[in-house]
């Protein structure tokens, strides 16, 4: 069995792009990082690393053989904080894989009603953005969007809960012309500067290009990232507008406002799937009634005029 030590070693030593960087990044000497590699190119059989000017280069199976062992190494972490948590007497856990936006809304408040259920729980959250894959594991519940005229989705062994209906709204400088305006058409935009919050063209990504397309234009993006809340600051400060779902919208800063859309209007729909789980049958129960209340309407969106 391929010693997992020795491939925390070789991915350290890619990242830092030498032996000396991964030494001191690790706390350990630049010889005892040479011997992990060169016993881990026997164990394998294969040539991790090639001269390269007066530095080494990693091989292709070098790489390879990196970004494979991270599920393999996440898994071990993971398995490592449970023996930890079992220690301590913290024997339950409940893992969970959403959106950011849906972290920052409402997983305080389910967090908050699992601590009081059941103190002893530990709560994980992964952003399933940024791991569509599913993460370094399993979530008992795992929380998406989709496009309200797309088919439903579904997920073998998990059971599908609609959890809410919302609009994207326009999100632009409070100096901008279309603030005069109560609600700005779609087709409105196809001039302006955006700003995407969905690089990796996901559900929301996806939902938003087609409805642009129904009005006729493409948006002309000036930046894409991955992130809404960088998304927003880009937009404070004057770069594009960008369009949000509802519950991303609270806090904006003090120089944005909000409008909402017309011809067509931009929506999307929030859904949650529960994992079947004998064990954690109940937590995952509390978890889906407290997201429910959560997802519960609100006034979000500011007041026309700010």
């Amino acid at each position: 069995m391929l010693d997992p030590h020795k491939l925390i070693i070789l991915r350290a030593v890619i990242a830092a792009g030498s032996v000396q960087g991964a030494a001191a990044g690790l706390h350990l000497t630049p010889a005892t990082v040479s011997q992990h590699l060169q016993a881990l190119a026997r164990q394998t059989g294969l040539v991790l690393f090639e001269k390269s000017g007066r530095g080494i280069e990693a091989t292709p199976a070098a790489l390879h053989l990196a970004e494979e062992s991270s599920q393999a190494l996440a898994d071990l972490e993971r398995l490592e904080r449970t023996v930890a948590d079992l220690r301590a007497g913290r024997a339950e856990r409940i893992t969970f894989a959403c959106f950011a936006s849906v972290a920052q809304a409402w997983m305080p408040h389910v967090v908050g009603v699992l601590r009081t259920a059941s103190p002893e729980t530990v709560v994980e959250i992964s952003i399933n953005e940024l791991h569509p894959g599913g993460g370094r594991h399993q979530p008992d519940i795992d929380i998406r969007n989709e496009a309200l005229d797309a088919d439903p989705l579904t997920i073998e062994g998990y059971q599908r809960h609609v959890l809410a209906e919302e609009e994207l709204r326009l999100v632009l400088p409070l100096n901008h012309p279309l603030c005069s305006q109560d609600a700005v058409a779609l087709v409105q935009l196809r001039d302006e500067a955006w700003i995407d919050h969905d690089i990796h063209d996901g559900p929301t990504g996806r939902i938003i290009t087609r409805a642009c397309t129904t009005a006729g234009f493409t948006p002309r993006y000036v930046a894409r990232l991955d992130d809404h809340h960088a998304a927003i600051s880009l937009t404070a400060a004057g770069l594009g507008v960008t369009l949000l779902p509802g519950i991303a919208l609270s806090g904006l800063p003090e120089n944005l406002t909000d409008r909402p859309l017309t011809g067509p209007t931009v929506s999307r729909r929030i859904v949650a799937f529960t994992r079947t789980h004998p064990v954690r049958a109940r937590l995952i129960h509390t978890a889906l009634t407290a997201l429910r209340e959560a997802a519960a309407p609100k006034t979000v969106h500011a007041q026309p005029g700010k």
